[in-house]
């Protein structure tokens, strides 16, 4: 009886100490009970026979766990809560240092797009780090005060109040909508940076683009800023609906149309044929601009599409 001895202080040794006795004492039971009937069966038992009953029993820690099941971090019923709020604080971290690092990048003379990439990644990554730290430890704290709470709604619940059920597609993915507003925030801020610098650092900086092209986006600047209540009104309903694949449709449109003009507009980037010199020509550098504005068209382009198939399932 040795190994039902150390089988049985296996599991007490994963159980809380106020429990360990009086599982460990039915455990011990239930084991027995076994063993005579096994007995009755084959006769005298030996240390092999023993093993086998408690390997078929399972390991002493998921024993532990079917009489005290271990407990979460985050409440089960707090999960819906946790991954929304965490979601929705990472995007407007994501936001805020997206603004930061474009503003860093185009008052800088030395940062150059790989620099703009990994200070883009790193301070991301440094502030969600503490966004998640922070929003878990919040849950954690305040979780046993709320399962009361979440008890009580699951047990006074009608059928006629759950919400429509809508097609998979319908539902707005959250890191769309964030992705949406940093490339929109980031287009703004290179358009009209220059306004936010005196005279002579502005004549000291290079400018990313053209003057034409710099003219051509501010004239779009409307619509861009279009796009941010669009995706601000996504991220209110987090619903398609019609209006607003409606909405949707028009505004990738609108930008389509504007990329590819710009696209036919030269010269596109403010940068002097000496600049580039030994590198690659200017005609180069202009063709490459250009036939990667006509590939970001078929972004728009592809969401064009897809909300009008979804406006014809609606």
């Amino acid at each position: 009886m040795e190994l039902v001895k150390r089988y049985i202080a296996a599991v007490q040794r994963e159980l809380p100490q106020a429990k360990q006795q009086e599982i460990g004492r039915e455990l011990k039971a239930n084991i027995m009970d076994q063993i005579d009937a096994l007995t009755e069966q084959k006769g005298q038992l030996n240390e092999d026979d023993i093993s086998t009953l408690l390997v078929n029993m399972g390991h002493p820690r998921q024993v532990a766990w079917q009489f005290v099941p271990p407990q979460p971090l985050i409440q089960t019923s707090s999960m819906p809560l946790y991954k929304n709020t965490l979601f929705m604080v990472l995007g407007i971290l994501f936001l805020l240092q997206t603004v930061e690092t474009t503003t860093a990048w185009l008052s800088s003379f030395d940062m150059g797009l790989i620099g703009f990439l990994h200070g883009l990644a790193s301070g991301f990554i440094e502030s969600a780090c503490f966004g998640f730290t922070a929003i878990t430890l919040a849950f954690v704290f305040t979780g046993s005060t709320r399962l009361d709470e979440q008890a009580s709604r699951c047990n006074n619940w009608q059928p006629k109040d759950l919400p429509k059920a809508e097609p998979g597609w319908q539902y707005i993915d959250m890191s769309d909508i964030f992705t949406d507003l940093a490339t929109y925030l980031f287009l703004l801020l290179v358009i009209w940076y220059p306004l936010w610098f005196i005279a002579e650092s502005q004549a000291a900086s290079s400018s990313l683009l053209s003057d034409n092209a710099r003219l051509i986006l501010q004239w779009a600047s409307p619509v861009i800023v279009l796009g941010l209540v669009n995706s601000l009104w996504q991220l209110r309903v987090r619903i398609w609906s019609k209006a607003l694949l409606i909405a949707n449709i028009l505004l990738n449109l609108t930008a389509m149309l504007i990329v590819l003009y710009l696209a036919n507009s030269s010269p596109l980037l403010g940068v002097t044929p000496e600049q580039w010199q030994g590198v690659f020509s200017h005609a180069q550098v202009e063709h490459s601009a250009m036939v990667s504005l006509f590939i970001i068209a078929l972004f728009p382009a592809w969401e064009v599409l897809r909300d009008s198939l979804r406006l014809r399932k609606l």
